[in-house]
């Protein structure tokens, strides 16, 4: 089963990249982040016609989360925390994989710049409840997938110039140490798990060069809680959607489970 994860930066803006994505890599499932449109915008017609549903948690203009599916998904959840600002950052989802239940969640972390804001608080008050919501989950279904954009470099090697970024809200320690935290819930970063000491990315800005350059950064995960690790068949970040015409500043990772 091919499952991928993908912030698109609008879906409506990129549909006919993200069309042309899926008839090339063919997912059984496709994450979205950042749709930026409300649910009765989203279009569903345009998945449908490539047989795929759509689960959707849109917002206007901003932020909005996605699943598209081959396969029907139960106990759809678009309440997964409490969120002050009421953004439309989770879609949870139930999978059954052979005989396991896999739960499914998809996010898109707030980036929290500038530090030291407002922002910058609401990112550390999201990912505190986020964290505390998972381990309850995990204490009850040992079998789960986290993926998305999680606006967080883990370890220095995940960004072309680490010193730019220990004091941005996507590097700071203290941010790093709420994914460590995550992560010590149960879950292997999948990608590193099978990349001890690569350096790839996923996102690149649309300023200065940053793409052609690769001035980049791996700021979106697949986090698979320990009792899955045995599923992986393999993980991979496809960098091509980014050298397309009018990309996504993100580009899909892609992870084969069986």
């Amino acid at each position: 089963m091919k499952i991928i994860s993908w912030n698109v930066n609008s879906v409506r803006a990129r549909i006919e990249n993200i069309k042309n994505y899926i008839k090339d890599s063919t997912p059984d499932i496709l994450l979205l982040q950042e749709i930026k449109t409300q649910n009765e915008n989203f279009p569903i017609d345009e998945f449908k016609k490539l047989g795929y549903l759509s689960y959707v948690f849109g917002q206007k203009s901003y932020n909005g989360v996605a699943i598209i599916s081959k396969l029907e998904l139960d106990n759809i959840n678009n309440n997964f925390i409490e969120d002050d600002l009421k953004q439309s950052r989770v879609i949870a989802a139930e999978l059954k994989l052979k005989k396991k239940k896999i739960e499914l969640i998809n996010i898109y972390v707030p980036n929290g710049n500038p530090v030291d804001t407002e922002k910058y608080e609401y990112k550390k008050v999201w990912l505190n409840r986020f964290i505390t919501k998972v381990k309850k989950k995990i204490q009850k279904n040992s079998n789960i997938l986290i993926a998305g954009d999680f606006n967080i470099i883990p370890e220095e090697i995940d960004v072309h110039d680490f010193k730019r970024y220990e004091n941005d809200a996507l590097g700071r320690l203290e941010i790093r140490k709420k994914y460590r935290e995550l992560i010590n819930l149960g879950f292997k970063d999948v990608y590193r798990f099978k990349n001890k000491i690569k350096q790839e990315f996923t996102f690149w800005d649309y300023f200065a060069g940053s793409w052609q350059k690769n001035y980049g950064m791996r700021i979106d995960h697949f986090l698979l809680s320990n009792n899955l690790i045995e599923n992986i068949k393999s993980i991979k970040i496809n960098s091509k959607p980014r050298s397309k015409e009018k990309p996504s500043d993100h580009t899909p990772i892609e992870l084969e489970i069986i």
